[in-house]
C-alpha cells in the first residue's frame, strides 16, 4: 500500500461514533472509498463509547480479526466491541463472519455490502442470537440500504446481553453453580470405553462441585497435538459453551502445557485436565498433616512445567550481551519459590514418614494382623470400616470423598483383634506423579498381612474396576500380598433386578464366577460372613 494509503486508514482512528449508531455514514463511506481504492477488505472494531479501537485490513475475500488482549471476555456474555467492515463484491455475511462473531463474542458484526457506486451501498448485521435454533446461535437480519439501518446501537446492545443472560439454559442447579463446565474427551479408544471414562468425569466433576453444562466425544486416529480434537469441533464446543453460559472446559485426557496454553487462548475459558480436577478434589479433602502435604507436593510438581511467560528474550540469566540487566524474570522468580517449595516440602514428607515408620513397626512389633481395605473410589471402603468397627470416619456418595489414611482396631470373640486401615481409593488414568506422592498410603499396604478388596457391586463397570485395581496393585508390587475380594452394596441388587433383569442376572453370574464374598457396609448382619472369612485367614487352627 501507498504511505498516503496508510496515512488515510489511520485517520480512522481518530473517527468518534455516538453510541446510539452502529455506524456514521461518514465513517462508512470512507471505509468504503478506502476499500475499493487499495482492493482490500477493510474493517474497524469499535468499543461501546464509540471509539475505534482497532483498524484492520484484509485481502479481497476475507479478514482476519487480530488477538483482543484488551478486550478479555472473562464470564461476560459478550466482549464489549462491534466489528464494522466491508465486502468488495458486494457479497452477504459468510460463514466465516458467522464464526468470528460466535467465537469472540462480538456486541454485532456488520458488513458494508460494496458496489462500484460508493455513493450507494448496502449494509448487513448479524448477532448472537437468545434461541438456539440452528447449528450456531446467531441472528442474521437481511441486508438493506446503508441509510434505511436504524437501530440504537446502545439500547441494542443492552438489550441483548440482559436477553442472553435470562436464556443460559439449564437447570437451578446449574444456574446456582460457581463454575459451569463443559466435559470433552478426545481419544482413539472405542466408543463404549470412552462413554465409560466420560462418565467418570462426570462424577469427578460433581465431586469437586462443578455442574456439567453439556459433553463432547469425539473419535480421532490421530491427537491433533495443538488442540487434540479438530479445530472444527474446537468451534462448535466454544459456541455451545456461549449457549449454556460455561466458563471451563475439562478435558478427560492429560494435557500438556501447550495444548493448554492452545486451547485457552483460543476458546478464552478455564481449561484444566482429569489430573488437574483430581487434584483439587484432593486438595479439598486432605485433612492430616500428611494428606495436605503430599496434596501441595504433588500440585506444585503439576504447576511446574505449565507456568508459561513471555519467551527467551525477556530472561535476564543468560548472561553476556544483552543478558545484564535488572536481574530474574518474574516466572524465573516464580519458578525457584516453587522448586524451593517442593525441595521444603519433599524435606518434611521425609520427617512426617519416619514418624509414620516407627507407628507401623510398633504395630508390626506387636504382632497383631493388619487389614488394609483397598478398592476403587466410592466403593463404600470408609462405610464399611464404620460398620466394622463402630468408628465415625467421614462418608459420602462421592469420588475420594475420604483422602487420609484412617486407622482402627477391630476385635473378634475369643479376645482376637486385628489392625484395621482404610486406604484412599483407586482410579483409572491415576498418573504416576499424584500416585508417587500419596506415599503414606502405598506404605500402610506394604505392611498389611491382607488386603481386602472391596467392589461396588452397583456399578455396571464393577468388573472393569476390578481389573484397575489389580492393575494398580500391580504396578504397586503388591500382586503377592494375600487379598480378600468382597463385593459390596448387594442391598442395590433388589433395585437392579426390578428395573434390568438381564443386568440382574449377568451380575449374579459374576458374583459366583468370582466366588467373593457379598456384602452391605450399610446391614451389620450381612458382615458375618466376612468377619468368618477373616477369622479363618488369621487364626486357622481354631476353625
Amino acid at each position: 500500500m501507498k504511505k498516503s494509503q496508510l496515512n488515510a486508514l489511520e485517520r480512522l482512528y481518530r473517527r468518534r461514533i455516538p453510541t446510539d449508531e452502529i455506524l456514521t455514514t461518514e465513517l462508512a463511506g470512507r471505509m468504503a472509498e478506502l476499500s475499493l481504492e487499495i482492493g482490500r477488505q477493510v474493517g474497524v472494531l469499535i468499543n461501546r463509547i464509540g471509539l475505534v479501537e482497532y483498524v484492520v485490513v484484509g485481502d479481497e475475500r476475507r479478514i482476519v480479526i487480530p488477538e483482543l488482549r484488551d478486550y478479555p471476555l472473562g464470564k461476560k456474555r459478550l466482549r464489549g466491541l462491534r466489528f464494522c467492515h466491508t465486502h468488495l463484491k458486494g457479497e452477504t455475511i459468510s460463514e466465516d463472519d458467522i464464526t468470528d462473531l460466535a467465537l469472540l463474542r462480538l456486541d454485532i458484526l456488520a458488513a458494508l455490502l460494496l458496489s462500484p457506486d460508493i455513493k450507494i451501498f448496502s449494509a448487513q448485521i448479524a448477532y448472537l442470537s437468545t434461541t438456539d435454533q440452528g447449528e450456531t446461535p446467531v441472528h442474521v437480519d437481511p441486508p438493506c440500504l446503508f441509510d434505511r439501518l436504524s437501530i440504537n446501537a446502545g439500547e441494542f446492545i443492552n438489550s441483548l446481553e440482559n436477553s442472553l443472560e435470562r436464556s443460559v439454559t439449564g437447570s437451578d442447579e446449574v444456574r446456582d453453580a460457581q463454575e459451569r463446565a463443559i466435559l470433552i474427551s478426545v481419544t482413539s479408544s472405542s466408543r463404549t470405553e470412552a462413554e465409560d471414562s466420560m462418565d467418570e468425569l462426570r462424577e469427578l466433576a460433581r465431586t469437586a462441585g462443578v455442574s456439567i453444562c453439556d459433553s463432547f466425544i469425539q473419535q480421532r486416529r490421530e491427537l491433533n497435538p495443538r488442540f487434540l480434537m479438530g479445530e472444527g469441533k474446537m468451534q462448535e464446543v466454544v459456541i455451545r459453551a456461549l449457549q449454556l453460559g460455561a466458563s471451563m472446559l475439562i478435558f478427560d485426557q492429560e494435557l500438556s502445557p501447550a495444548q493448554i496454553r492452545s486451547i485457552s487462548e483460543m476458546t478464552e475459558l478455564k481449561v484444566i485436565d482429569r489430573s488437574q480436577l483430581i487434584l483439587d478434589i484432593f486438595a479439598r479433602r486432605a485433612e492430616s498433616q500428611d494428606g495436605k502435604v503430599q496434596v501441595e507436593l504433588a500440585q506444585l510438581k503439576y504447576i511446574l512445567p505449565r507456568l508459561t511467560g513471555r519467551g527467551v528474550q525477556m530472561s535476564r540469566l543468560m548472561g553476556g550481551i544483552g543478558g545484564r540487566g535488572p536481574g530474574e524474570t518474574k516466572l524465573e522468580i516464580d519458578r525457584r519459590r516453587i522448586r524451593d517449595r517442593i525441595a521444603r516440602l519433599e524435606k518434611e514428607l521425609k520427617d512426617l514418614s519416619r514418624g509414620r515408620y516407627e507407628r507401623r513397626r510398633r504395630r508390626v512389633k506387636s504382632g497383631i494382623p493388619i487389614v488394609s481395605i483397598v478398592g476403587y473410589t466410592n466403593a463404600g471402603k470408609s462405610t464399611l470400616l464404620n460398620a466394622l468397627t463402630r468408628s465415625n470416619v467421614f462418608t459420602e456418595d462421592l469420588l475420594f470423598a475420604t483422602l487420609d489414611t484412617s486407622t482402627r482396631r477391630l476385635r473378634f470373640p475369643r479376645e482376637r483383634e486385628v489392625i484395621i486401615t482404610d486406604t484412599v481409593g483407586f482410579i483409572r488414568s491415576l498418573p504416576k506423579s499424584l500416585m508417587g506422592a500419596f506415599k503414606a498410603t502405598m506404605e500402610e499396604l506394604r505392611d498389611a498381612d491382607l488386603l481386602l478388596h472391596i467392589v461396588d457391586l452397583s456399578n455396571s463397570r464393577f468388573e472393569e474396576q476390578i481389573r484397575q485395581v489389580e492393575d494398580i496393585l500391580d504396578e504397586l508390587e503388591l500382586s503377592e500380598k494375600p487379598r480378600l475380594l468382597v463385593f459390596n452394596k448387594s442391598d442395590l441388587l433388589v433395585n437392579l433386578k426390578k428395573s434390568d433383569p438381564l443386568a440382574f442376572i449377568r451380575t449374579r453370574q459374576a458374583i459366583r464366577a468370582y466366588g467373593a464374598i457379598t456384602i452391605s457396609a450399610t446391614d451389620p448382619a450381612s458382615l458375618t460372613p466376612l468377619l468368618d472369612e477373616m477369622e479363618k485367614r488369621f487364626w486357622p487352627e481354631e476353625q
